[in-house]
């Protein structure tokens, strides 16, 4: 039995970089990228006319960023989807090797990210778990200085996509994937967790925040209802567009009023 023809729309690097611009995106700019391949339709070249699509739009001068997380560098004691037997744990935590911005591919965040990663060009942030890649001329600079123990905080490419005035695209992407808003996180109340992860020098465990993307969404929902959000369709992608800034500064406020201290210990995670 044949596969049924594929519905469409027909998606390529041309109409992806036009429609992107048509949304706002502009040349020069500084873009960080939240992407679902497979909510644009049919692209015709896949992950990487997506790529050469937003390089486009962003010309010579504009630099694309991606989260290249690694989550699979983590405690096997905490993974869930699928769980391991625990008789494993050690082995795994003897065995994971570490981290290598060159090699080390992104997990669970999508094609996209892990072909930007693998750019000609591209340079990784160095953070084990919580790394960005970019492409472009800003490069260098987003990706600089991404402390091995602040995963999403203030010396993290976050807080310098916010110095720099980059924007967050969302494409085909919910609000639960906006790294921005973890940012926020390390500026209210909340409380510190022990991480444990692969380390050069084998297994070894940090002091972190706790981060958590639950009631993204809600938080999502509001911020686009009070704050300005360029939204429109490029493929069959519901898109949004919207300073990192506004994001940051919106999610400290909102998160301070709806996870009071009481809730944070359900936010405990490593």
């Amino acid at each position: 039995m044949s596969a049924p023809p594929p519905t469409g729309p027909l998606v390529t690097r041309g109409t992806l970089a036009g429609e992107l611009r048509a949304l706002g995106v502009r040349s020069g700019e500084i873009l960080l990228a939240h992407s679902s391949l497979r909510s644009l339709g049919w692209v015709c070249g896949g992950a990487v006319a997506v790529v050469q699509g937003l390089l486009d739009a962003l010309g010579p001068d504009g630099t694309l960023v991606v989260p290249t997380q690694t989550a699979d560098l983590s405690d096997p004691a905490l993974w869930e989807n699928p769980p391991v037997p625990a008789e494993w744990w050690p082995a795994i935590r003897t065995a994971m090797p570490p981290y290598d911005p060159r090699t080390t591919p992104a997990r669970g965040v999508g094609v996209v990210p892990e072909t930007v990663r693998t750019w000609p060009g591209a340079l990784r942030s160095a953070h084990p778990q919580t790394s960005f890649a970019a492409v472009g001329p800003r490069a260098a600079e987003v990706v600089a200085d991404h402390a091995t123990d602040c995963r999403l905080g203030e010396r993290s490419p976050l807080a310098t996509l916010e110095r720099l005035g980059a924007r967050v695209l969302l494409l085909g992407a919910g609000y639960a994937s906006c790294t921005a808003f973890h940012l926020a996180e390390y500026r209210i109340p909340a409380p510190l967790v022990e991480v444990g992860r692969p380390g050069p020098y084998g297994w070894e465990r940090v002091t972190e925040v706790s981060i958590t993307s639950d009631r993204f969404d809600e938080l999502g929902h509001d911020f686009e209802r009070d704050r300005p959000v360029v939204r429109g369709t490029v493929g069959a992608a519901d898109a949004r567009l919207f300073p990192v800034a506004d994001a940051v500064a919106y999610a400290e406020r909102w998160l301070a009023l709806h996870r009071p201290r009481e809730e944070e210990t359900a936010y405990r995670r490593a």
